[in-house]
């Protein structure tokens, strides 16, 4: 069972380190545009959709600490199971925010370079993507929750 638990906690980590990456990415590319000298040109709604988007980077930022700061504060409490279901549920709530950074930054793009309309169907098409990568695929290719306690 500790085996176990220590294979899923690593996994996880591996997943962190990952999504960590790309949410340094994407954050490092958000915060250089106000330095651009076009920034000054953006309306209202691409400043606040800039501010948003500036928000879930760093909010996903911060969800993705809080699984080091658990293990910081329950190592060697033999509470690797709890530590491995917190890590799961906020692995998956980083990758909601991941989701909608990627898709609002996707709009925010479009909505600058090209228009508002373009802006918009971009957003549609890219939170649907989202949406398979996140539920779709793994539903299809995960197949079922295999029982507890299988039948001999």
């Amino acid at each position: 069972m500790e085996e176990r638990a220590d294979r899923n906690w690593n996994e996880l980590l591996q997943e962190f380190r990952v999504l960590q990456t790309g949410v340094q990415i994407l954050g490092g590319f958000l915060l250089t545009l106000p330095f651009q000298s076009r920034f000054a040109d953006l309306d209202d709604f691409q400043r606040t959709l800039y501010l948003v988007l500036v928000l879930l980077a760093t909010v996903s930022t911060c969800a993705m600490l809080a699984p080091i700061a658990l293990h910081r504060r329950v190592f060697r409490w033999r509470r690797k199971q709890r530590l491995v279901a917190a890590g799961h549920r906020l692995a998956q709530v980083v990758m909601v925010l991941v989701g909608l950074l990627v898709t609002g930054i996707a709009v925010f793009v479009f909505d600058v370079v090209l228009d508002r309309q373009a802006a918009l169907i971009v957003g549609c098409a890219m939170s649907a993507l989202v949406l398979v990568a996140l539920v779709g695929i793994p539903l299809l290719a995960g197949g079922r929750h295999p029982p507890r306690h299988p039948e001999a």
